[in-house]
């Protein structure tokens, strides 16, 4: 299961079986987020298989405080030795508002310091200005570019790759000043 994680206004934890209405609601059946966040679209709650979610290590849900309802969902992937790929869907009605960002920010540090990795990348569909800006709001900058990397709703789709690097901690052996 997933740990619980903490900002100003979101709490990042387990997506849980009382979740499916607002995952439904806010990432499966919201066509502006599959868009930009790869996920099969379900037309009807009835044929919303979401048996694969709840309890998942790797997948947090992003909750407001206020409501602790599901508005969004963040996961990380594709781990390697210490490093991983992120990736992280809103629902449209909360664009806008400075979530993405602030639950990136926070599941960055959890990678970092809790988990060890050091380096994080994520991708956007190149053209998607509004993920890129919360990469580079949260200190990620540009890594490489992938020319029709997949076909996703029919579309060959063009990556864009930001990463982030952990900065070595000054006790860490490979800080040393060169001599």
């Amino acid at each position: 299961m997933a740990e619980s994680l903490e900002t100003e206004r979101l709490i990042l934890d387990s997506v849980k079986e009382s979740d499916k209405e607002d995952y439904f609601i806010n990432i499966s059946h919201d066509k502006k987020v599959l868009e930009t966040f790869i996920c099969r679209y379900a037309d009807s709650m009835e044929e919303f298989d979401f048996s694969s979610y709840p309890g998942r290590w790797d997948l947090f849900a992003i909750r407001r405080k206020e409501t602790g309802r599901l508005i969004g969902i963040i996961l990380y992937f594709d781990e390697k030795e210490d490093s991983c790929e992120i990736g992280y869907g809103i629902g449209s009605g909360f664009w806008n508002r400075g979530y993405a960002t602030e639950a990136v920010a926070r599941f960055l540090e959890y990678l970092f310091r809790e988990k060890g990795m050091r380096t994080v990348y994520a991708s956007f569909f190149t053209g998607n200005d509004a993920s890129r800006r919360v990469m580079e709001k949260c200190g990620m900058a540009f890594d490489h570019f992938s020319e029709k990397e997949l076909t996703y709703l029919g579309v060959e789709r063009d990556l864009t790759y930001y990463a982030i690097h952990r900065k070595p901690e000054r006790s860490d052996p490979a800080n040393r000043d060169p001599i």
